[in-house]
């Protein structure tokens, strides 16, 4: 199993520099066998949306809010990489699918994102958000269960 964990940059960052990062994120991936589950997690600053048209495969129909210039990017990277973006595709509360909301309590947020290879979509049971956990952050904890098997060697 691979794992990479990011950081993005905000939607408001320079174009380029965003452009830079993805193409970066795209050749680390792109160096793991398909074979094994590659997992894509973290502070993705990308907003996904609900409306999953042209994206069907990605994403899913229980995202929150709208896809912002950042989600497109990723969006795309996902495509491109045949990934799932796990927390659009199981459905649960929105206070269950914000990741981060603003100290107004009206602005909610799904920025972070778990993602899998399209091919392993199945060991994904659930992706969801932990609003009560103690993590020290504005961010709340994202939470995958996967169903993995594991081979002796």
């Amino acid at each position: 199993m691979n794992i990479i964990q990011c950081y993005a940059l905000t939607n408001d960052s320079n174009g380029d520099i965003k452009d830079q990062f993805y193409e970066r994120l795209k050749s680390i991936i792109e160096k793991f066998p398909r074979k094994n589950p590659t997992i894509l997690m973290g502070d993705l600053n990308t907003k996904v949306g609900i409306d999953n048209t042209g994206y069907e495969d990605i994403i899913g129909r229980h995202g929150l809010g709208e896809r912002n210039e950042n989600g497109c990017k990723f969006a795309n990277l996902c495509a491109f990489n045949k990934s799932v973006i796990g927390g659009t595709i199981f459905p649960h509360q929105r206070i269950h699918k914000a990741t981060r909301i603003l100290p107004n309590h009206t602005t909610e947020n799904q920025i972070d994102h778990i993602c899998i290879n399209k091919k392993f979509r199945r060991i994904m049971e659930d992706v969801i958000t932990r609003i009560r956990a103690d993590i020290a952050s504005d961010h709340h904890l994202v939470v995958a269960n996967l169903k993995l098997k594991l081979k002796k060697h």
